[in-house]
């Protein structure tokens, strides 16, 4: 665990730009999951799966354990990956699952309010998010590994 958070001085907060880029990547691959949830409900119902309560847990599960696997165990999902950004906790851990349930509460927060808690970085002197504020962490830009 430890070689992915090596370099934690020579981070720096992420930007807006790789933020938004990382999660439209992120949100082709949860769009796929929610296609694969709906084809095991609609199979596990006999076709009523929107209407059973079960999958409608299932569908707010999906977010939170696509989240939580990734940035639990790496701090970086694949959109992130492929714009070399992290989260991680102020000390540069991985963060928790009360962690990544606060972020994605300030996400649904941000976005209910048209992005203003992801433009709130542009007014925040270390760039944090409504997100970050809320779960205590960080997004930083990770460096180029020099292998």
């Amino acid at each position: 665990m430890a070689r992915y958070f090596d370099h934690l001085n020579e981070t720096y907060p992420a930007g807006l730009f790789r933020r938004l880029a990382a999660m439209v990547y992120d949100l082709f691959l949860l769009a796929a999951l929610f296609v694969l949830a709906g084809f095991i409900g609609v199979a596990l119902t006999g076709g009523e799966a929107n209407e059973h309560p079960l999958f409608k847990i299932l569908v707010w599960m999906v977010p939170f354990l696509f989240y939580g696997f990734f940035w639990h165990k790496t701090g970086q999902t694949l959109g992130m990956l492929a714009w070399r950004i992290r989260v991680q906790t102020l000390d540069g851990q991985p963060v928790n699952p009360r962690q990544t349930f606060l972020r994605l509460i300030g996400g649904l927060l941000s976005w209910s309010c048209l992005g203003l808690g992801y433009l709130w970085l542009k007014f925040d002197t270390e760039q944090r998010t409504w997100p970050d504020l809320l779960s205590r962490t960080q997004v930083v830009v990770v460096p180029q590994r020099k292998d």
